[in-house]
């Protein structure tokens, strides 16, 4: 290509699904100074940019470029002749080794560095403070290490810093409140310890600050709450942070999202919390709060989720909360009492939780608590969840299996809350262009998932929401009833472990073609396939690295089982979703599940809900190979027990490792075969290895032996 067009000057095919390679006849092109090829599959060594000297933009981020080894940005150096360059993106490749010192002989006009989502290591180079027109760093989840070195104080113009997901360590240095200009600052995931330097109350820019999962200790200083500009979130959980919550935080006026979560503060919480009126999301939980919940807090008429569980709080639970429009309030594990209020989020007992809180009483009957003249006894309320989650258990493998497993969980759970981070408020209204701007032209960089109707991306709107957007292919036969459908489906359902849909788009693209999109809130771990088989190829460096533990296989099994009984019981007219599957299983931060995709979902007559399944149907039931139920194939009438079915097949790959369609299913052997020859005496080889590895690991911690594990 590169001998054919010599004289070329812009080149660019982002957003596409390119293979192989980069041809090494690019550096004939001593014209271009346009390339722009991020976005595909390339692989392998990126050529020379030798002779490139009119190079002013190159972005090849977001390929499979590199090989993990230290010479993968050997030809940073065949850069240093262009003497215009600006724009460099090397992020989301398989880069490794260490940032080579050739970088220093870059133009000085570049306006940034991104090597996010690579494979780097070594500590912060000392040839940064040479780019003064730097506006933004972007060194997240690599390997990085050491102490941010001083230099990044030169850098004035600074305004959005990202080490997050390293293993940076030291103290969070003080000479960062220096950058004045700074609106995002990202520490998170690292080693940092120490104190939160009060100086950085002196970045009055700031629109989103997180230093969360660090081992930072000390008082939180009230200057931090004394940056008003903060408006998308200030997370500081997941630390060791004491003393209490500052007075100071009710400056924070236009504050989206409060997260304290996971760390040792105490006190009361502060009244002045009332004056931050633009709140949406505030979590507190694993705490050492007491006292009571602030009646200042009534201004807060946008809150949507409250987590306020596990801490000494006491008092009645206000009123007025049953007011507000909550999607999510937890206030368990404290030390309320009275009557619980009867209106709002109290009605819906799926999107609270409030248990190990004794002395509450009253509330709608679906609360199932005591009458306020009665103190309600825990006792009791411990032994029929217990039977409840029994028999969740008993369905995956049967009692046989799991038993065992099961007296380690419910005394893990019982002493461990898990929250959920839900996305951002929703949105009323969004047009295309709108969409083509959040998710950048709809590149296949954001592109997050496909499926039979459409392709599903990331994107941020101009707010900072993060959604997620199916866009429908209109040309796919049944991909309208599909969008009906789903429609249909999301309009007038509402769980805690249903995905929320924000809002719709139905219009005309640029080139005048229709156009339909569904907008979701997105769920920042991906789905449950993704997690069950990491594909290593992907360079998914948090799938690689995390595992499902059994506490968290169990609690999403009972997340999908709770989302179905909903879904066949409780709506006013019975859904059957028609599709459940591992990769329509969506996980959020805290790996709570949230059941998606109802494009093929029917809503079901309560008769017909209950009638037998020899009835017969001339419905054409378009589920997954593997998780749909057999009688379906023989014209049996749509009903709930072929989710049931579907249900049952994903809890036997969940705890097996196995996929209903591996190799080894053919000729009549199935994965419920495969379970069902290895009970009772044969569990052990059929349940997934990373369990028992689980066990492994922790008895090799503890100094225990594995004596037991066979037993």
């Amino acid at each position: 290509m590169g001998f054919t067009l010599p004289n070329l000057s812009y080149f660019g095919i982002s957003g596409n699904r390119f293979t192989g390679t980069i041809p090494f006849s690019v550096s004939n092109m001593s014209n271009l100074a346009f390339l722009f090829i991020d976005g595909n599959k390339l692989i392998g060594k990126v050529p020379t940019f030798e002779n490139l000297h009119d190079l002013r933009h190159i972005d090849i981020s977001g390929n499979s470029l590199g090989s993990g080894n230290a010479n993968d940005l050997s030809f940073i150096s065949s850069l240093r002749n262009a003497s215009g360059l600006q724009e460099l993106g090397l992020s989301n490749n398989n880069f490794g080794g260490v940032l080579p010192d050739s970088f220093g002989n870059l133009s000085t006009k570049l306006v940034g560095l991104s090597v996010g989502n690579n494979q780097l290591f070594g500590s912060i180079p000392n040839w940064l403070s040479i780019f003064a027109n730097f506006s933004y760093i972007d060194m997240s989840n690599n390997q990085f290490t050491g102490n941010i070195p001083h230099d990044i104080a030169k850098l004035a113009k600074i305004q959005r810093l990202d080490l997050s997901l390293n293993r940076f360590s030291g103290e969070i240095p003080s000479f960062l409140g220096n950058l004045s200009i700074l609106t995002e600052l990202r520490l998170d995931n690292n080693n940092f310890y120490g104190s939160i330097p009060s100086s950085l109350g002196k970045c009055q820019m700031l629109n989103a600050l997180n230093i969360s999962r660090n081992s930072l200790s000390g008082i939180i200083p009230p200057q931090v709450f004394g940056i008003s500009s903060l408006a998308l979130y200030l997370d500081l959980s997941h630390n060791q942070l004491t003393g209490s919550l500052p007075m100071e935080i009710g400056n924070m006026k236009n504050l989206g999202e409060l997260i304290v979560a996971k760390n040792m503060l105490s006190g009361e919480i502060p009244s002045t919390l009332g004056s931050c009126v633009r709140l949406e999301k505030i979590y507190m939980e694993g705490n050492f709060f007491q006292g009571i919940i602030p009646s200042s807090l009534i201004s807060l008429r946008g809150i949507q989720f409250l987590d306020v569980s596990c801490n000494n709080l006491s008092g009645q639970v206000p009123e007025y909360l049953g007011d507000f429009d909550l999607q999510y309030f937890n206030f368990s594990y404290n030390d309320f009492k009275g009557s619980l209020p009867t209106k709002g989020i109290f009605k819906n007992a799926s999107a609270m939780s409030w248990i190990g809180n004794p002395k509450v009483c009253g509330g709608t009957p679906e609360l199932q608590l005591p009458r306020c003249n009665f103190e309600q006894s825990k006792k009791i309320t411990s032994t029929l969840t217990f039977k409840v989650i029994i028999s969740m258990v008993s369905v995956i493998l049967g009692l046989s299996l799991l038993l065992s497993f099961f007296v380690l969980y419910w005394y893990k759970k019982s002493k461990t809350v898990l929250s959920s981070y839900p996305q951002r408020k929703s949105n009323s209204k969004v047009s295309y262009q709108s969409l083509l701007q959040a998710t950048d032209g709809f590149s296949s960089t954001n592109l997050i998932g496909m499926g039979g109707f459409g392709s599903v991306y990331k994107g941020i709107l101009d707010d900072g929401t993060i959604i997620a957007v199916k866009v429908l292919n209109l040309s796919h036969r049944g991909a309208t009833k599909s969008f009906k459908a789903e429609c249909d489906a999301l309009r007038n359902i509402r769980h805690r472990n249903l995905v929320k849909v924000l809002t719709a788009c139905v219009g005309v693209d640029h080139q005048g073609n229709n156009f339909k999109a569904l907008v979701y809130e997105f769920m920042a771990n991906g789905n449950l396939e993704e997690w069950l088989h990491p594909n290593p190829k992907e360079n998914r460096d948090d799938m690689v690295l995390k595992k499902l533990n059994l506490l968290q296989r169990l609690n999403i099994a009972i997340d999908v089982a709770g989302a179905l009984e909903y879904l066949h019981r409780y709506c006013q007219t019975p859904l059957v979703h028609c599709d459940l599957k591992p990769s329509n299983v969506l996980l959020d931060s805290e790996l709570v599940a949230h059941v998606s995709d109802f494009g093929l979902a029917r809503f079901l007559p309560i008769a017909t809900q209950k009638s037998s399944t020899n009835q017969t149907s001339s419905i054409v039931i378009r589920g997954s190979i593997g998780y749909t139920a057999p009688e379906y194939g023989m014209g049996s009438a749509l009903s709930t027990y072929g989710d049931v079915y579907s249900f049952g097949m994903l809890l036997l790959e969940m705890f097996t490792g196995k996929k209903p369609t591996d190799d080894i299913f053919r000729d009549g052997f199935n994965l419920h075969n495969f379970v069902e020859v290895a009970l009772p005496d044969r569990v052990a080889e059929i349940v997934d290895p990373i369990l028992f590895q689980e066990i492994e690991e922790a008895q090799s911690l503890s100094g225990k032996k594995k004596s037991k594990l066979d037993e």
